[in-house]
């Protein structure tokens, strides 16, 4: 684990995905992140495959780095306890509404009376001052409403899903990307913050980078979109043995790839040449592109194009990334142990830090694995934790579990 962030401790009580990926983030920045689940525990630690009820591998891949306590928060003690924790802490992390999380008695302005220099940070699926505040939202209703499904619609003839759970990654980032910005911001004035980070704002900024094209103007100097990305030719390209992707984006690339495929009488013509030509022509260069490959194996393209600069790479199955010769140079996937779940296959943190190791310091956390370290470190003593967990309010899960 790394240690750029050591010594902030964060507050988790977010579930799923959003949440769950960008204190996994800060985790492996190295925060300190305490995660307070119900005591039925995070819904995604069911989702399959896994061996073990409540430790699937979503829910592994995205809670690493990380303790694990179990609450019920809906009763007075058990939220005493919680505002224990919250007032050692720097950052809390939720993903209710504010009215939800007012009646919960954990709202910006409760905890910031506990705490007057918390960073309190909430995740959410439409921003609380919009008509669409009280939607549910998943991945698949953001990729539809922020536009992203429409835009694959070139490729598969009809809007598509991409299959991945972007939205939610997206809005994770931003979310950790703001949970840093408040720790600048901190430093300097010592005061509370609150940030709002919603799903659907996240994702139309994201996509809207090069996608507002022409309507970034008034008036408008052309339609929304970026040209070159909604060509239907845009795509992995068909070799005698597989696909690759090939992208000449500038004339020196063209030209190269012109005269390897016999074409010389385009490198001189102006869509070629001209960048405004080449953007007005983009499906007759790229179909280009298509009646070509299909005449030699992708490893031949490859050799072809790298001796000219020419940018192109392999279309990899997902199975093959493990076998990768670039990401086992780099050390990307490693093998661990977990305490109750055996060996596991595991991804380190895309960061590299002079000196420092990105593998995961702390293997994901049973379900309430931490209750009683946790809640002796935010000041309660033996006794009123072991009253909370006799109580039922509190789980204290199987601590002999290494953390």
């Amino acid at each position: 684990m790394l240690t750029l962030l050591k010594g902030i401790r964060v507050v988790d009580l977010t579930t799923v995905v959003l949440g769950p990926y960008a204190t996994r983030l800060l985790g492996d920045l190295g925060a300190d992140v305490i995660k307070v689940e119900p005591l039925a525990g995070d819904v995604f630690r069911a989702v399959r495959p896994g061996k073990s009820e409540a430790m699937g591998a979503g829910f592994i891949n995205a809670n690493r780095n990380k303790q694990s306590i179990a609450l019920d928060l809906r009763d007075a003690e058990a939220l005493a306890a919680l505002h224990a924790l919250v007032a050692k802490a720097d950052v809390v992390v939720h993903n209710m509404r504010p009215q939800s999380a007012n009646r919960l008695g954990i709202g910006f302005e409760q905890l910031r009376a506990i705490n007057p220099s918390l960073i309190y940070c909430y995740a959410c699926g439409f921003g609380d001052n919009g008509p669409l505040a009280d939607e549910p939202a998943y991945d698949d209703t953001i990729q539809a409403v922020s536009g992203l499904a429409w835009l694959n619609q070139n490729a598969a003839g009809e809007p598509r899903f991409l299959s991945t759970i972007i939205a939610d990654k997206v809005g994770g980032l931003h979310l950790a990307i703001s949970v840093l910005a408040a720790l600048a911001s901190r430093n300097r004035d010592g005061q509370a913050v609150c940030i709002e980070t919603p799903m659907f704002e996240s994702m139309v900024s994201f996509l809207m980078l090069e996608q507002l094209a022409g309507r970034s103007f008034d008036p408008p100097l052309g339609g929304i979109g970026y040209d070159r990305l909604l060509s239907p030719y845009r795509k992995p390209y068909p070799t005698a043995d597989g696909f690759i992707s090939i992208i000449p984006y500038n004339a020196a690339h063209w030209t190269a790839f012109l005269k390897l495929i016999g074409r010389e009488d385009l490198m001189d013509d102006p869509r070629v040449t001209d960048s405004v030509e080449r953007s007005r022509n983009i499906d007759m260069l790229y179909a280009l592109i298509e009646d070509a490959t299909p005449a030699r194996p992708t490893s031949e393209w490859l050799e072809l194009l790298r001796e000219r600069d020419v940018p192109c790479a392999q279309v990899n199955r997902l199975e093959e990334l493990f076998d990768h010769p670039h990401l086992q140079a780099v050390g990307m996937f490693h093998r661990e142990e977990h305490p109750t779940e055996g060996t596991l296959t595991a991804v380190r943190a895309p960061f590299r830090v002079t000196g420092e190791n990105p593998e995961p310091d702390r293997p994901t956390p049973g379900l309430g694995q931490n209750t009683r370290d946790v809640l002796r470190g935010a000041g309660l003593d033996d006794d009123a934790i072991e009253a909370l967990l006799r109580r039922g309010v509190a789980s204290g899960g199987p601590e002999h579990i290494a953390a």
